[in-house]
């Protein structure tokens, strides 16, 4: 975690740090303007400042609102007719370090001088661009420091992850939009991440970092000097106490994290994991503290979680680091050069080779995405909002709206399994802002929203079921009609993975639901698909069919005790002995937890066939020949037969070859290749889908 921690800071604080202001010559140029930097996933709300001399010269200074630094002083602004281009390089000191940013904004201001748009791209310290949007803002209007809230301040703790201890510092900021944070990891960086949300309802407190994947969610002490709780990243929950820091305790427990010199094998190392049928890259960060050598581990391919090391030794030109938790063991040979580390990685006894190479260059780290999307669309798009009255929570979402004269066909994107944004964002891809984007090319309406708990939409992720799930989507049909852009007559549904069990449930009860497409729907059980899934992974990771199938049948006795047992404490004491020895002791509690979930209970004995069999209007199921999530040979025939019991006539279901879970171009399907694949979603896929829909 720290690791990502990190990451994120040193990538997005500068960034947001870094920006400047726009001038214009022209005296209606003077005044407030605000704004939002998008970068690596995150957004910062940024205020600019301008006042207009007698000589026509411009003064402007910048406030980062969310991690309360003003009047940030900004270096030169040219205008040349509609394009600004703005130069920053200057020292900015931030959370008690001094840092040089050099970099360059060059976006577009709009005839009225309302609205600034553009990329702001940093030179020093070398960042991804990040794009910016500024409006200008009446008089007074601009986001000014607020009174500070009983809260404010800096309050430091200790997340104990076991064999691993790590310092946290969060620091609450009050603003005129509402309570403010940012987190910062001492024992690595002295950077810090901003909260993408902070939420207080009296004495509880929930604050959102969704760059890292994490939550805190906690009740404030009644004498405001501790904040008690627990922080949940990549789904594995952990206590978390934090106190009021005095000024003095923050100089002193903050400042010398920040002045430790870094080593010569401090940074990012890449090497890949060569398993035989499986080959994972992994990202070994390295960073010395105050109290010696410290290293988290990525595995890019599996998902953005960083795994905190156990320890870490250097003995002259050796290296060795181990975490506790995987049963991981990495024993090393720095190259006379400091730029490359060969050894021997060992997980389970099972040793292979791993060459870690030191990263020069970001873009080493990330894997090109040629169908991402860039703007300015030839279509409207609105961020929308809308209630699921029966559950009390909001969805908000992403509306795309084709050029033209409607109504136009529209379609509602539902997600699979998992914390999902808007764009299904999943190992670097956004599948849901590829489709969607295609579709409403195509003279489709798309409607896509974060599911409930996450992103900007409200509810409890952690107690909701499919069939919970399936009521949000009611919504948003519900929504579509109420939009004049959508013909009633021609609204659906696409869903995807357990987006795909949702669908059926929705247009099963709504005859409004004019057709829907699965894209890797279930058609069988969840004790059924998801132990053919841990087969096939298996597999694909190099174990033998008959390993693979007897770890099915133990999986199935597992999922047979969730089922039966009704009993929590009985189940938990059944579960912990079917696990002993096959689950390591500090992940046990996780496991369990997963398992006996809401969704988990509810996903195990929901039959998809009892509402496919309901579902009366036209079915588009999509599969990939490849996909070892959802098995297109155990539930595509499962969904046909379900179809046709129901007596539905209007159903295309399709095997499409060489293709994975997420509809891309694969070699084996295993899901360690969705993050190297450059492709998001194959060509004939979308053409598939939209081809379908328009005839509809």
């Amino acid at each position: 975690m720290k690791s990502a921690v990190v990451r994120k800071f040193a990538t997005l604080t500068l960034a947001a740090l870094a920006l400047s202001p726009l001038c214009r010559a022209q005296s209606n140029i003077a005044g407030d303007w605000q704004g939002k930097l998008n970068g690596g996933g995150a957004e910062f709300r940024v205020a600019l400042h301008i006042t207009v001399a007698k000589d026509g010269s411009l003064t402007t200074t910048l406030d980062n609102i969310d991690q309360g630094i003003f009047a940030i002083p900004v270096k030169s602004t040219t205008l040349n007719g509609s394009h600004v281009t703005l130069t920053v390089d200057d020292d900015i000191t931030a959370n008690g370090e001094t840092i040089h940013v050099k970099g360059l904004f060059d976006g577009t201001i709009d005839k009225d001088a309302t609205e600034l748009k553009g990329t702001w791209t940093q030179i020093e310290p070398e960042q991804p661009p990040a794009e910016l949007d500024l409006k200008h803002l009446p008089a007074q209007a601009a986001a000014k420091p607020a009174v500070p809230s009983d809260i404010d301040g800096t309050w430091i703790g200790m997340l104990d992850a076991g064999a691993t201890k790590l310092h946290l510092v969060l620091k609450i900021t009050n603003s005129p939009d509402g309570l403010t944070a940012s987190l910062q990891s001492p024992d690595q960086s002295p950077a810090w991440l901003p909260a993408s949300s902070v939420t207080r309802s009296n004495n509880s407190l929930t604050v959102e970092f969704k760059p890292i994947g994490a939550v805190y969610t906690a009740k404030i002490g009644a004498n405001l000097n501790s904040i008690d709780g627990t922080f949940t990243q990549g789904g594995i929950p952990l206590p978390l106490v934090v106190k009021r820091a005095t000024d003095q305790a923050e100089a002193e427990f903050v400042s010398p994290k920040a002045t430790v010199k870094p080593t010569d094998i401090d940074g990012m190392w890449l090497g890949m994991l060569n398993a035989g049928a499986i080959k994972i890259r992994l990202v070994l960060k390295i960073v010395n503290g105050p109290d010696g050598l410290g290293a988290s581990l990525q595995s890019p391919d599996q998902g953005p979680q960083w795994i905190p090391v156990t320890s870490v030794a250097r003995n002259a030109g050796s290296l060795t680091f181990e975490i506790k938790s995987l049963g991981v063991v990495y024993d090393g040979k720095i190259g006379a050069d400091m730029n490359s580390i060969d050894g021997t990685f060992t997980q389970g006894g099972r040793p292979l080779p791993l060459l870690l190479k030191r990263v020069k260059d970001q873009a080493e780290l990330e894997t090109r995405h040629p169908q991402n999307t860039v703007k300015p669309y030839p279509y409207r798009e609105e961020d929308v909002t809308y209630a699921n009255k029966a559950a009390g929570n909001t969805l908000a979402g992403t509306l795309t709206v084709p050029p033209g004269k409607g109504p136009f066909p529209a379609v509602l994107l539902i997600s699979g399994s998992g914390p999902n944004d808007r764009d299904e964002t999943v190992f670097g891809h956004k599948p849901f802002l590829i489709l969607a984007d295609f579709l409403t090319r195509k003279g489709i309406v798309v409607l896509r929203t974060d599911k409930r708990g996450i992103g900007k939409s409200t509810g409890d992720l952690a107690k909701a079921t499919t069939a919970d799930f399936a009521t949000d989507a009611e919504a948003g049909v519900a929504y579509l009609k109420s939009r004049p852009e959508a013909d009633p007559r021609r609204i659906g549904l696409i869903g995807h993975s357990e987006g795909g069990t949702i669908a059926p449930m929705v247009a099963a009860g709504d005859p409004g639901v004019r057709f829907i497409v699965l894209m890797a729907g279930p058609g069988v059980p969840g004790d059924q698909s998801i132990v053919e899934q841990g087969r096939l992974l298996e597999e694909a990771a190099g174990a033998t069919r008959e390993k693979a199938a007897q770890d099915a049948d133990k999986q199935r006795e597992l999922f047979a005790l969730v089922e039966k047992e009704k009993d929590g404490a009985v189940l938990d004491k059944e579960l912990r002995a079917n696990l002993a020895g096959r689950v390591p002791d500090a992940q046990m509690d996780a496991a369990i937890q997963q398992l006996t979930s809401p969704w988990m209970r509810y996903t195990l004995t929901y039959d998809p066939a009892t509402a496919l069999r309901k579902v009366a209007c036209p079915v588009l199921a999509l599969n990939g020949e490849k996909d070892l999530q959802v098995s297109s040979a155990q539930n595509l025939p499962a969904i046909r037969k379900a179809l046709e019991e129901g007596g539905n006539k209007h159903a295309e279901i399709d095997e499409l070859p060489g293709l994975n879970h997420l509809f891309q171009t694969a070699k084996t399907g295993s899901p360690t290749e969705y993050a190297q694949n450059e492709e998001t979603i194959a060509p004939v896929v979308l053409d598939k889908i939209a081809g379908w829909i328009l005839t509809q």
